[in-house]
């Protein structure tokens, strides 16, 4: 037996899933006009949504436990059911993970981050703005926020803290607890901003798609700018309002960060190699409306480059286990929700709430769904459940209304990530933060609870006008 592996948690758990099962299929009255395998493919999703909640098991092994039974149970037919593996956007989440492990492993992501920390790194706020930034930038490459907030970001923050005394326990609130909570904060928006700023990030673009709405790296960048960068602007100055740092003036960060770039000397040779790949892919990324080029297709040309030049081994590649267990649970649940459309399931859905509000028109009916959407993520540990789950029916029953496509599309789904600052748990990099200690359970809601507002209120106001200004809606 796996050691860590408790039978009585995981029995506990699956019974769970198989309640939520057989109350989805039999309890629930369903419409003639889903397909036959509709209420059956309904509960194995849902089950399987809970079940990345509760995780009796890791939640990829779930996927996995889901796919095949819909394949034995004839749910859907085998190659149906594996179809999710071979979408371009599973491949290109995946590839990403590889570019971001180049820019980790070279120390080329930790040299971009010590880099703005040694610009503006002289007051706390500078260094709150140096790290938010830093991710800003590595968000354009790595998908994974765990992996740049949790593996670049925080060991530069607690660093820093630590210079001035600051650990967790009695001398957080010196420097270290206002960074940790400011920075999460701007972590969240960075997720927002890009099309690989999140792993399920390209799965809303592709959700997009199926109704006739294309979503591109360099579309989804303009929609977020204008709100992203405010809010990057203006959180950490509320956060430190909110929870001001006994230490505010910090010229020693700015002193470590020229010390750590000297200890790392100039760029090497993978450095370069890795910074060179980095401006390609993102350059064709952002120029692939015109050249049509597809981003999956540049991503494995980028992942190419790096194992040709050598900067990434065969070793490195299989090594990536984030990339391999995304590409598990990513490809699985992409085929299931992709499957509930094609069987009516989403669009019954979106029937029935369209009934319940039809007095209200789309504006009305939008504003309510996004509250409901936003709000919800206080239930989701999992920025890509909250999307798989919610997403696609919202998405379908503001369509149906006649609401602007653009407007849906580009307001839920960057909500869903600005949601994840909201908790501890809302996304990989909170548990990371959180575990070090230096922030109280009590400070990070009541500080998610009000950024939560800020970002609700500049995204729905500067950011509806700036899509309406662009033509977006």
């Amino acid at each position: 037996m796996t050691q860590g592996y408790d039978i009585k948690r995981a029995a506990r758990g699956f019974a769970l899933l198989l309640a939520v099962y057989l109350f989805v299929v039999y309890a629930i009255p369903w419409p003639a006009t889903i397909k036959a395998n509709g209420p059956s493919l309904t509960g194995l999703f849902l089950a399987t949504i809970v079940g990345s909640i509760v995780e009796p098991i890791p939640a990829a092994a779930l996927v996995l436990i889901a796919i095949t039974i819909s394949a034995l149970t004839g749910i859907l037919p085998i190659e149906q059911a594996l179809g999710g593996y071979a979408d371009r956007t599973v491949w290109l989440v995946m590839t990403a993970f590889f570019l971001s492990r180049a820019l980790i492993n070279t120390g080329l992501a930790r040299r971009i981050a010590l880099s703005f920390v040694r610009m503006f790194g002289k007051s706390s706020l500078g260094v709150c703005y140096s790290l938010g930034l830093s991710d800003f930038v590595l968000a354009a490459m790595i998908p994974a926020n765990g992996a740049r907030a949790g593996g670049v970001i925080r060991p530069i923050a607690r660093a820093i803290a630590e210079i001035y005394g600051s650990s967790p326990g009695p001398t957080s609130r010196k420097l270290g607890s206002y960074l940790y909570t400011a920075v999460y904060q701007s972590v969240c928006v960075s997720t927002a901003m890009f099309y690989t700023g999140q792993a399920s990030n390209p799965l809303a673009a592709r959700f997009a798609a199926q109704y006739g709405y294309n979503v591109t790296w360099l579309s989804w960048l303009i929609a977020a700018i204008v709100p992203g960068a405010l809010c990057l602007l203006v959180i950490p100055w509320i956060v430190m309002k909110l929870h001001p740092p006994e230490i505010t003036h910090t010229p020693e960060a700015a002193a470590f960060a020229r010390s750590e770039i000297q200890k790392m000397g100039s760029m090497n040779r993978d450095e370069r190699a890795t910074a060179c790949v980095f401006a390609l892919v993102c350059g064709l990324w952002i120029s692939s409306s015109w050249t049509r080029i597809d981003i999956t297709a540049v991503a494995l040309l980028g992942a190419v480059l790096l194992l040709v030049t050598g900067v990434l081994s065969w070793e490195d590649v299989k090594s990536e286990k984030a990339a391999w267990d995304v590409f598990i649970w990513f490809g699985g649940l992409f085929r299931l929700g992709t499957a509930l459309n094609e069987a009516g399931v989403t669009r019954a859905l979106a029937d029935g709430v369209a009934l319940q509000f039809g007095g209200l028109g789309w504006p009305a009916l939008f504003a309510i769904a996004l509250a409901v959407y936003y709000y919800a993520h206080y239930g989701f540990a999992s920025i890509t459940a909250h999307m798989v789950s919610m997403f696609p029916p919202f998405l379908a029953v503001l369509l149906a209304k006649g609401a602007p496509p653009g407007l849906v599309v580009y307001g839920f789904a960057c909500f869903t990530n600005l949601a994840a600052g909201l908790t501890h748990f809302g996304t990989t990099p909170g548990p990371i933060f959180y575990a070090d200690g230096y922030v109280e359970l009590k400070t990070w809601w009541k500080t998610g609870a009000i950024i939560g507002v800020v970002n609700v209120v500049i995204w729905s106001t500067v950011g509806f006008a700036w899509w309406k200004l662009i033509g977006y809606w």
